[in-house]
């Protein structure tokens, strides 16, 4: 039974915790004074708490008495993710979280604190670096409630599902309409930086819509008609055999890689191992492609004899390249007349794509294909996507609706093609 003590002007109750302490056998007592109690009050506040003990609910003061950053280090190395995410995570705790909890208790981080933080930290960053940094924070907090022992009974971080203050309309990058004739350019352009390789490396991504990562990986077993007789799966090989080179074949390429970093979470400052990964979200995939790029493909491997389908002029891979300064950024941008060894023709600026990523090329892939009535079933499975709900459970990609695909692209090139 609890018990209570006078201490000055204040009334103290103390209870049994349950627990004894591992080196003396004694038992563990808790306690709490407040100087606005009756005894009475004092009383049933510790006849509650030791009815969290008796139901498993109690979590005593000592046991979130570690600090933000030695719980933040346990959580992240109980993680069990890509060794890419390992490092975004470590370095969003490095930038804004341990500076600002690293030497705060766990049990002693307040909504209020959180709230004052949080408003600072959106008026100062991006609204999505912001949300990222909550939902991060968040995720620790509540493995702390979730622990056991549990180091705090609830995570002072609120969740966002309900309105609180003025409606902020959440920033979105500016959509820019994309004609097919600006990524015909940039085809141009990529052919004036770096050759035939350059300008069918924009053109498959401009018709096929693949992560910039997905190209750094396209080998050639999967492309130019080397695929599916080159898949190693006895099964799918024998599927897509049958869907794609029959009576009426589809030319088709396969994305079965991404090539990328790979940094070891113990060594956050090197710069990583190049990695052959499985696309993002896992989205191997076969994409059907319409003729005239097959054609390229073909020509392009008859080029060269790297196992990279867009080798560099060496020939090894693009993703060991500052792909960004030295390939993508003339192409988009144009560049000025040179003269001597390296010289080459004044190239003008492409001007949706001025200054912007080269991702925005996949964003204009799917509504081009919707603008020609193809199936949102089949662009979100071509783009890589999961479809979530009943409508990914119980649709399909069909071979009308990839044939309808290479017949729209196909058609959209030759009357660029004609136009120009």
């Amino acid at each position: 039974m609890p018990w209570i003590e006078r201490r000055g002007n204040s009334i103290r109750v103390r209870w049994d915790t349950g627990r004894t302490d591992p080196e003396t056998g004694r038992k563990l007592f808790d306690g709490k004074s407040r100087i606005d109690w009756t005894e009475d009050e004092a009383y049933e506040y510790g006849l509650d708490r030791e009815s969290d003990v008796r139901n498993g609910r109690y979590i005593a003061r000592s046991d979130g008495r570690m600090l933000f950053k030695k719980w933040a280090e346990l959580w992240l190395a109980a993680q069990d993710l890509d060794p890419t995410t390992i490092q975004t995570y470590r370095k969003r705790l490095r930038a804004q979280l341990l500076p600002q909890w690293g030497e705060t208790y766990v049990n002693e981080i307040t909504t209020l604190a959180y709230q004052v933080w949080m408003q600072r930290l959106k008026r100062e960053r991006s609204a999505n670096y912001a949300r990222d940094i909550r939902i991060l924070f968040s995720m620790i907090m509540d493995d702390a409630v979730s622990h056991q022992p549990p180091l705090i009974n609830v995570s002072p971080i609120p969740k966002e599902n309900r309105r609180r203050g003025r409606y902020v309309r959440p920033e979105r990058e500016k959509k820019v309409q994309v004609p097919t004739r600006d990524l015909h350019q940039l085809a141009e352009n990529a052919r004036a930086v770096w050759g035939f390789t350059g300008y069918v490396f924009q053109m498959t991504k401009a018709y096929t819509g693949m992560r910039l990562g997905e190209m750094f990986g396209l080998r050639r077993e999967y492309m130019g008609g080397n695929w599916p007789a080159s898949e190693a799966d006895e099964e799918l090989r024998e599927e897509a055999t049958d869907r794609y080179c029959g009576d009426d074949p589809l030319p088709v390429m396969r994305v079965q890689w991404q090539y990328k970093y790979v940094k070891d979470p113990d060594r956050p400052d090197e710069k990583g191992v190049p990695t052959l990964a499985l696309p993002k979200y896992g989205s191997v995939r076969t994409l059907v492609i319409p003729p005239f790029l097959a054609a390229l493909h073909e020509q392009l491997l008859a080029s060269h004899d790297s196992e990279w389908a867009f080798p560099t002029p060496a020939g090894g891979s693009l993703l060991t390249t500052d792909f960004h300064t030295y390939y993508w950024k003339p192409v988009r941008d144009g560049f000025d007349e040179r003269t001597g060894r390296y010289a080459r023709p004044k190239l003008a600026a492409v001007p949706s794509f001025q200054s912007k990523r080269i991702h925005l090329i996949r964003h204009a892939h799917g509504p081009h294909l919707e603008e020609d009535g193809v199936p949102d079933v089949a662009i979100e499975e071509r783009l890589g996507h999961i479809i979530q709900g009943v409508r990914g459970v119980y649709r399909s990609v069909t071979p009308k609706m990839e044939r309808q695909i290479v017949e729209v692209l196909q058609r959209r090139y030759e009357e660029e093609a004609g136009r120009r």
